[in-house]
């Protein structure tokens, strides 16, 4: 049953990443918005739900190794499994909102999450609503640059005209099809994973931070996959980034005012958030050296192989 719960969550999580893509590219024509803001917004909050309900879940439960490393882990799958195989299908060109206040955004929120930790070694209710109020400050930001640039921005011929056509009503169930199908197919993956995971002896850190992880993350695979197929670019790593921003602010945030979140993994601090903030880190140099503005395929390789070496020596270590 725990492979069929696996491949089924896997099928359910592809379908919703279709369904969320297309609506979301039919949004941004009503709303005149760009692509990279509409992949910010609807598409992270939306595939950043199984991390919350997860993370929520685990808090409430007394597992709190499970809540922080199922974000550090799902962020760290965004950059380097997501961001990597995505890059292999299709090299992604990089939005001048990348460095100008996304990327800015999301290392800042990397950084403040270290100090948090290290400092209390646990994440309070007020700090958890420090986390959500820069959320709000960031869209708030996004969604007033995206006004100002409404005029001047250019049309974009690679995105499904026809799309512009479709009625509200489509757009909010392909957005509902979309959300219930990755909120199932995460069910689904992670208890699965889960399940098999403990049947090898397995800690709880461990398992949030790869099985756990990755099973979160694949709304943010196949989401970026099918755009980047596609030709969304723009929303194949607005929504990485974005999934990023929405992890540490709002899934901690929400979570840490609810329940706080205590660290009881040294590893967390001595392991897991470095590599974090690596992959962070390492995002700005892959985009501008030595091709400006563009993350092709051997970057790709690079991010994956990366990815592989973290969960190996997490594993073994």
């Amino acid at each position: 049953m725990d492979y069929l719960y696996v491949f089924l969550g896997l099928v359910l999580l592809v379908v919703g990443g279709e369904y969320l893509v297309r609506s979301s590219v039919a949004l941004s024509f009503k709303l005149h918005l760009s692509k990279m803001v509409i992949g910010l917004t609807v598409v992270s909050f939306a595939t950043s739900a199984p991390e919350l309900l997860v993370s929520l879940q685990a808090a409430l439960t007394g597992f709190s190794d499970i809540s922080l490393g199922n974000v550090l882990g799902s962020n760290i799958a965004n950059i380097g499994m997501v961001l990597g195989i995505t890059a292999i299908i299709s090299p992604l060109a990089i939005d001048r909102d990348f460095y100008k206040l996304n990327w800015p955004v999301m290392m800042v929120l990397s950084v403040l999450l270290y100090f948090i930790l290290k400092s209390g070694l646990e994440i309070s209710r007020w700090e958890g609503a420090l986390l959500l109020s820069i959320l709000f400050v960031y869209l708030w930001m996004l969604l007033k640059r995206a006004k100002n640039q409404r005029e001047t921005r250019p049309v974009d011929d690679s995105i499904d005209e026809g799309l512009s056509k479709s009625s509200i009503a489509k757009i909010i169930l392909w957005l509902l099809i979309g959300g219930v199908a990755l909120y199932a197919g995460s069910e689904f993956l992670v208890s699965g994973a889960v399940s098999l995971a403990e049947s090898f002896g397995v800690s709880e850190r461990i398992i949030a931070v790869t099985m756990i992880a990755v099973g979160t993350s694949i709304p943010e695979l196949a989401a970026s996959i099918i755009a980047a197929l596609k030709k969304e670019k723009a929303i194949s790593l607005g929504n990485l980034i974005g999934s990023n921003i929405f992890n540490i602010s709002s899934v901690l945030g929400i979570t840490a005012i609810i329940q706080p979140i205590a660290v009881k993994s040294n590893e967390v601090l001595t392991n897991d958030i470095f590599w974090m903030l690596g992959f962070a880190a390492i995002l700005v140099p892959l985009a501008f050296l030595p091709k400006k503005m563009m993350i092709g395929r051997k970057r790709g390789f690079f991010l994956v192989g990366a990815y592989a070496l973290f969960v190996a020596l997490t594993i073994l270590g």
